[in-house]
């Protein structure tokens, strides 16, 4: 069992989960717009605006970026906590992790607020 605090669930199990649910909210996250500019292949900045401004596309867009923060700070995490040890990176190994986990969190931190200011900002 993960016990390392900086993990999402402290689960490997739940950490799993949460990668396959996310996983499967992106793709269809990918689907929906796909499938939207293949239906409408002569879009216009209006089309575009009233779709993705729709309150349902937009919910769904928050919840398609909550699920990508969290489905990247589990890969990333696992690759810091599997990568970033003591037999590659010696005693300064936490260090490094800590580092590395730290700018990780800012980035998808910095991700999150600019996607959903995106999305909800008028």
């Amino acid at each position: 069992m993960v016990t390392n605090v900086t993990s999402l669930t402290r689960s490997g199990l739940l950490d799993f989960l949460v990668q396959r649910v996310s996983a499967v909210i992106i793709g269809l996250y990918a689907l929906c717009v796909v499938g939207f500019f293949l239906a409408n292949p002569a879009l216009g900045h209006a089309d575009l605006v009233g779709y993705f401004g729709s309150t349902s596309m937009k919910l769904f867009s928050t919840v398609t970026v909550i699920a990508t923060v969290g489905h990247a700070w589990i890969g990333m995490w696992t690759i810091g906590t599997d990568y970033i040890g003591p037999h590659y990176f010696g005693r300064h190994a936490t260090a490094y992790r800590f580092t590395y986990q730290s700018g990780c969190l800012l980035v998808l931190f910095v991700y999150a607020v600019w996607a959903l200011t995106l999305f909800w900002g008028r």
